[in-house]
Protein backbone atom coordinates (compact mmCIF):
# COMPACT_ATOMS: atom_id res chain seq x y z
CA UNK A 1 0.00 0.00 0.00
CA UNK A 2 0.92 3.49 -1.02
CA UNK A 3 1.54 5.66 2.40
CA UNK A 4 3.72 8.51 3.04
CA UNK A 5 5.18 7.36 6.46
CA UNK A 6 6.87 10.75 7.18
CA UNK A 7 3.64 12.19 6.59
CA UNK A 8 1.94 9.92 8.73
CA UNK A 9 4.14 10.35 11.69
CA UNK A 10 3.27 13.87 11.67
CA UNK A 11 -0.34 13.36 11.43
CA UNK A 12 -0.16 10.96 14.56
CA UNK A 13 2.61 12.22 16.59
CA UNK A 14 0.86 13.82 19.36
CA UNK A 15 -2.21 11.54 18.95
CA UNK A 16 -3.42 9.34 21.72
CA UNK A 17 -2.62 5.39 20.88
CA UNK A 18 -6.54 5.18 20.51
CA UNK A 19 -6.63 7.52 17.62
CA UNK A 20 -3.85 5.71 15.99
CA UNK A 21 -5.37 2.45 15.90
CA UNK A 22 -8.12 4.20 14.67
CA UNK A 23 -6.02 6.26 11.81
CA UNK A 24 -4.82 2.73 10.80
CA UNK A 25 -8.62 1.13 10.85
CA UNK A 26 -9.23 4.03 8.85
CA UNK A 27 -6.98 3.51 5.69
CA UNK A 28 -9.11 1.00 4.57
CA UNK A 29 -6.88 -1.90 4.31
CA UNK A 30 -6.79 -5.04 5.58
CA UNK A 31 -5.12 -4.60 9.25
CA UNK A 32 -4.08 -6.90 12.14
CA UNK A 33 -2.64 -6.88 15.63
CA UNK A 34 -0.24 -9.20 17.14
CA UNK A 35 0.34 -9.90 20.68
CA UNK A 36 3.03 -12.39 22.43
CA UNK A 37 0.64 -12.81 25.50
CA UNK A 38 3.91 -11.22 27.50
CA UNK A 39 3.79 -8.86 30.78
CA UNK A 40 1.87 -6.19 29.36
CA UNK A 41 0.27 -7.56 26.23
CA UNK A 42 -3.24 -6.73 27.99
CA UNK A 43 -1.96 -2.87 26.78
CA UNK A 44 -2.43 -3.20 23.08
CA UNK A 45 -5.13 -6.15 23.13
CA UNK A 46 -7.14 -3.83 25.93
CA UNK A 47 -6.72 -0.62 22.92
CA UNK A 48 -7.52 -2.89 19.81
CA UNK A 49 -10.35 -4.36 21.37
CA UNK A 50 -12.53 -0.80 22.35
CA UNK A 51 -11.94 0.58 19.05
CA UNK A 52 -12.69 -2.76 16.70
CA UNK A 53 -13.34 -5.86 18.62
CA UNK A 54 -13.33 -7.36 15.02
CA UNK A 55 -9.56 -7.16 14.10
CA UNK A 56 -7.87 -10.59 13.80
CA UNK A 57 -5.11 -10.66 16.38
CA UNK A 58 -2.41 -13.16 15.66
CA UNK A 59 -0.61 -14.78 18.58
CA UNK A 60 2.15 -16.76 17.68
CA UNK A 61 2.60 -19.71 20.39
CA UNK A 62 6.24 -20.69 20.48
CA UNK A 63 5.42 -23.76 22.43
CA UNK A 64 7.85 -22.52 25.85
CA UNK A 65 5.32 -20.19 27.18
CA UNK A 66 4.97 -20.86 30.81
CA UNK A 67 1.62 -21.61 32.58
CA UNK A 68 1.07 -17.90 33.96
CA UNK A 69 0.89 -16.68 30.25
CA UNK A 70 -1.54 -19.71 29.36
CA UNK A 71 -3.45 -18.60 32.08
CA UNK A 72 -3.74 -15.16 30.90
CA UNK A 73 -4.08 -15.10 27.80
CA UNK A 74 -7.40 -17.06 28.36
CA UNK A 75 -8.42 -14.54 30.26
CA UNK A 76 -8.03 -11.53 28.13
CA UNK A 77 -9.05 -13.67 25.49
CA UNK A 78 -12.83 -14.18 27.40
CA UNK A 79 -13.02 -11.15 28.71
CA UNK A 80 -12.31 -8.78 25.68
CA UNK A 81 -13.60 -11.01 23.32
CA UNK A 82 -10.50 -11.02 21.04
CA UNK A 83 -10.85 -12.15 17.27
CA UNK A 84 -7.62 -14.69 18.14
CA UNK A 85 -6.22 -16.54 15.73
CA UNK A 86 -2.94 -19.13 16.99
CA UNK A 87 -0.53 -20.37 15.10
CA UNK A 88 2.40 -22.71 16.78
CA UNK A 89 5.51 -24.01 15.08
CA UNK A 90 4.83 -27.17 12.92
CA UNK A 91 7.44 -29.32 15.45
CA UNK A 92 6.28 -29.33 18.78
CA UNK A 93 9.18 -28.32 22.05
CA UNK A 94 10.13 -31.44 23.07
CA UNK A 95 10.86 -32.70 19.67
CA UNK A 96 13.19 -29.68 18.71
CA UNK A 97 14.82 -29.84 22.04
CA UNK A 98 15.61 -33.65 21.32
CA UNK A 99 17.45 -32.75 18.01
CA UNK A 100 18.70 -29.15 18.81
CA UNK A 101 20.31 -30.00 22.39
CA UNK A 102 17.59 -27.31 24.29
CA UNK A 103 17.48 -23.37 23.22
CA UNK A 104 20.39 -21.41 21.90
CA UNK A 105 22.91 -20.06 23.81
CA UNK A 106 23.65 -16.49 23.12
CA UNK A 107 26.92 -17.19 21.18
CA UNK A 108 24.89 -19.83 18.84
CA UNK A 109 24.24 -17.40 16.35
CA UNK A 110 23.32 -19.64 13.30
CA UNK A 111 21.38 -22.16 15.80
CA UNK A 112 19.56 -19.08 17.31
CA UNK A 113 18.71 -17.89 13.65
CA UNK A 114 17.00 -21.64 12.65
CA UNK A 115 15.44 -21.68 16.16
CA UNK A 116 13.38 -18.31 15.69
CA UNK A 117 12.59 -19.49 12.07
CA UNK A 118 11.46 -22.53 13.19
CA UNK A 119 9.15 -21.17 16.67
CA UNK A 120 8.52 -17.50 15.60
CA UNK A 121 9.05 -16.72 11.72
CA UNK A 122 7.55 -19.86 9.89
CA UNK A 123 4.14 -19.72 12.30
CA UNK A 124 3.84 -15.95 11.63
CA UNK A 125 4.56 -16.37 7.74
CA UNK A 126 1.53 -18.72 7.64
CA UNK A 127 -0.41 -15.90 9.39
CA UNK A 128 0.46 -13.53 6.90
CA UNK A 129 -0.26 -15.66 4.00
CA UNK A 130 -3.59 -16.54 5.77
CA UNK A 131 -4.18 -12.37 6.42
CA UNK A 132 -2.60 -10.59 3.69
CA UNK A 133 -2.36 -7.16 5.76
CA UNK A 134 -1.82 -4.28 4.40
CA UNK A 135 -1.72 -3.00 7.92
CA UNK A 136 0.18 -4.36 11.24
CA UNK A 137 -1.15 -3.13 14.75
CA UNK A 138 1.84 -3.83 17.26
CA UNK A 139 2.80 -3.03 20.96
CA UNK A 140 6.30 -2.24 20.40
CA UNK A 141 7.97 0.65 22.05
CA UNK A 142 10.93 3.08 21.20
CA UNK A 143 12.60 2.20 24.55
CA UNK A 144 13.07 -1.61 24.41
CA UNK A 145 15.78 -2.30 21.83
CA UNK A 146 18.27 -0.43 19.85
CA UNK A 147 16.41 -1.50 16.44
CA UNK A 148 13.45 -0.20 17.89
CA UNK A 149 15.33 3.27 18.11
CA UNK A 150 15.01 3.48 15.01
CA UNK A 151 11.50 3.61 13.96
CA UNK A 152 8.42 5.69 14.78
CA UNK A 153 4.87 5.33 15.42
CA UNK A 154 4.50 4.05 11.68
CA UNK A 155 7.09 2.45 9.92
CA UNK A 156 7.28 0.22 6.62
CA UNK A 157 8.22 -3.66 7.12
CA UNK A 158 10.49 -5.26 5.23
CA UNK A 159 7.64 -7.19 3.66
CA UNK A 160 5.45 -4.46 2.93
CA UNK A 161 3.48 -4.11 5.51
CA UNK A 162 2.37 -0.81 7.14
CA UNK A 163 3.51 -1.23 10.84
CA UNK A 164 1.51 1.15 13.42
CA UNK A 165 2.80 0.89 16.70
CA UNK A 166 0.20 3.54 19.11
CA UNK A 167 1.85 3.03 22.27
CA UNK A 168 5.82 3.58 20.45
CA UNK A 169 6.47 6.43 22.83
CA UNK A 170 5.03 5.18 26.07
CA UNK A 171 7.28 4.43 28.98
CA UNK A 172 7.21 2.11 31.23
CA UNK A 173 5.05 3.96 33.82
CA UNK A 174 2.35 4.92 31.38
CA UNK A 175 2.04 1.50 30.74
CA UNK A 176 1.70 -0.11 34.24
CA UNK A 177 -0.48 3.19 34.68
CA UNK A 178 -2.94 1.90 31.97
CA UNK A 179 -2.81 -1.17 33.17
CA UNK A 180 -3.60 -0.35 36.48
CA UNK A 181 -6.65 2.13 35.42
CA UNK A 182 -8.37 -0.32 33.17
CA UNK A 183 -7.52 -3.15 35.74
CA UNK A 184 -5.87 -5.87 33.40
CA UNK A 185 -4.34 -9.05 34.10
CA UNK A 186 -0.38 -9.39 34.13
CA UNK A 187 1.53 -12.09 33.03
CA UNK A 188 4.20 -11.94 36.03
CA UNK A 189 5.98 -15.18 34.59
CA UNK A 190 6.69 -15.22 30.64
CA UNK A 191 9.65 -16.44 28.76
CA UNK A 192 10.28 -15.36 25.19
CA UNK A 193 12.93 -18.47 24.02
CA UNK A 194 14.10 -16.44 20.90
CA UNK A 195 15.23 -13.32 23.17
CA UNK A 196 18.66 -15.39 25.07
CA UNK A 197 19.82 -11.90 26.23
CA UNK A 198 18.15 -8.89 26.99
CA UNK A 199 17.64 -6.22 24.36
CA UNK A 200 17.54 -8.73 21.52
CA UNK A 201 14.64 -8.96 18.89
CA UNK A 202 12.51 -11.56 18.74
CA UNK A 203 12.46 -11.47 14.79
CA UNK A 204 9.08 -10.49 13.73
CA UNK A 205 10.14 -7.02 13.63
CA UNK A 206 13.55 -7.63 11.63
CA UNK A 207 12.76 -10.11 9.40
CA UNK A 208 12.79 -9.46 5.31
Amino acid sequence: MQLNVDSANAELRNASPEEAVRWALAQGGRTIATTSMGRNAAVMLHLVSQVDPSVPTIWVDTGYNLRDTYVVAERLIRDLDLNIHVYSPQMTSERRNAIMGGIPTVDEEERHAEFTRQVKLEPFDRALAEFKPDFWLTGIRREETEHRKTLDTVSLDARGIVKVAPIFYWSDAQVEAYMAEHGLPTCKHYFDPTKVMDGRECGLHTAA
